[in-house]
């Protein structure tokens, strides 16, 4: 932060369904990994010269009402907030608006928060933007910045502390995958399989899913967010799962496919083996100093090679492709990698090399609309300073292992 500014971070809204019902409630991504609240109508005040040192860091919350608590539950008191936070000053919400004025007052410099993820295609005016709006029409002449560039380098580099809470999440998931592989078999339906995986994750003190899981039987499996879930499985068919637990706010993000019947064909090995291959590759490259762009080009080559190796393409096919649109992305039409945290599509450089510590998927994938076929295979990778660390590396992946437990 620039020399006497003042940061200010505002929770999430809660959001209308219909009726007098809410969704339920997710915390501002920033505000949470600043503090550990998962509360509404919180703020995380920053101002380091600050010249009272008990303002310097402050911690906003509503106020607990007793009768607000017999309907919508506990709200944190102040010591518990100390406690979850670090942060030693609590301020109730009711009381800030003075103090806040204050603080504004002595300050040159104002850092608002934004969501500035670049998959957001909302235009809805979320409570961050009303905030901006709100400070710049009472406070004009102050300079403003934006805090989420800071935060997208603070929380692209995971933590080793931030890994152990991942890794719980990954290994929820194995044991999700496990259960699923033992429950498949030709007739069920895909919302039986999700049905297996929240249970799960349920069982294990998961916070939820961490998206909505995608369980695509036979064709379904090319639509790459497919979440109807609501088809019977067929003998002879691929289901492709896509499903994470969600622990201590930060996710999983598995992808496994496997024959519903429990034993591949010979065409679904070769596809599958030539997806297993495009993975490994892919993880050999993801270390510091790649840029993903530079990443992504070098497994198109490499899919490339694979895809005429299976007979997906032909020599004539290379040679003529469009340098904008690859032959190869008839068969992979989405990237290989994001990153990944406290939001499965989490902060971090696209364009920049990559640095020791952030966290990243790896998912390569072949669709074939002529085949009624699609195949993905996904694990998380921490990358360190001498290459990667598979958190995943437990979890079956191979033809052979799969085939082992289904049967």
């Amino acid at each position: 932060m620039k020399r006497n500014s003042i940061a200010v971070f505002v929770s999430n809204d809660e959001v209308p369904s219909n009726g007098d019902a809410l969704y339920p409630f997710k915390q501002n991504s920033d505000l949470y990994w600043l503090s550990g609240v998962n509360q509404e109508d919180s703020m995380v005040i920053l101002f380091p010269d600050n010249p009272d040192p008990k303002y310097r860091e402050v911690l906003v919350l509503v106020r607990p009402n007793e009768l607000k608590e017999k309907w919508d539950g506990k709200r944190l008191r102040r010591q518990e907030a100390i406690s979850l936070t670090g942060i030693q000053t609590i301020v109730w919400l009711d009381s800030i608006d003075p103090l806040l004025q204050t603080w504004i007052h002595l300050a040159d410099t104002i850092y608002l928060d934004t969501n500035e993820n670049d998959r957001k295609g909302s235009f809805v005016k979320t409570r961050e933007y009303r905030f901006i709006d709100e400070m710049k029409n009472r406070y004009p002449l102050h300079n403003y910045e934006r805090a989420a560039r800071i935060l997208k380098d603070l929380r692209g580099i995971k933590t080793e502390f931030e890994i152990v809470v991942t890794q719980k999440a990954v290994d929820i998931t194995k044991d999700a995958f496990t259960r699923v592989m033992k429950f498949i078999e030709p007739g069920v339906w895909e919302y039986e399989v999700h049905a297996e995986i929240i249970h799960e994750f349920v069982s294990q003190r998961s916070d939820g899913e961490a998206y909505g899981s995608i369980i695509a039987s036979g064709d379904r499996a090319r639509t790459l967010h497919y979440v109807s879930n609501n088809q019977q499985c067929l003998d002879g068919e691929l289901i492709l799962m896509d499903f994470g637990a969600t622990y201590g706010g930060y996710n999983a993000d598995l992808t496994r496919t496997i024959p519903v019947n429990g034993k591949f064909t010979r065409r679904q090995k070769t596809v599958y083996n030539a997806c297993l291959h495009l993975h490994d590759y892919a993880k050999s490259l993801l270390k510091p100093g790649i840029s993903i762009v530079d990443y992504t080009e070098k497994v198109g080559e490499e899919a490339t090679q694979q895809f005429l190796k299976i007979g997906l393409l032909k020599k004539s096919d290379v040679k003529n492709e469009d340098p904008e649109n690859r032959a190869y992305r008839k068969y992979l039409y989405h990237g290989i990698s994001h990153h990944l945290g406290i939001d499965v599509h989490d902060l971090g450089t696209r364009t920049e090399p990559i640095k020791a510590g952030m966290l990243f998927t790896v998912e390569p994938g072949i669709y074939i609309e002529e085949e009624q076929m699609g195949v993905r295979i996904e694990n998380n990778l921490w990358i360190t300073r001498n290459g990667n660390k598979d958190l995943f590396k437990e979890i079956p992946i191979t033809v052979e292992d799969i085939e082992t437990i289904m049967k």
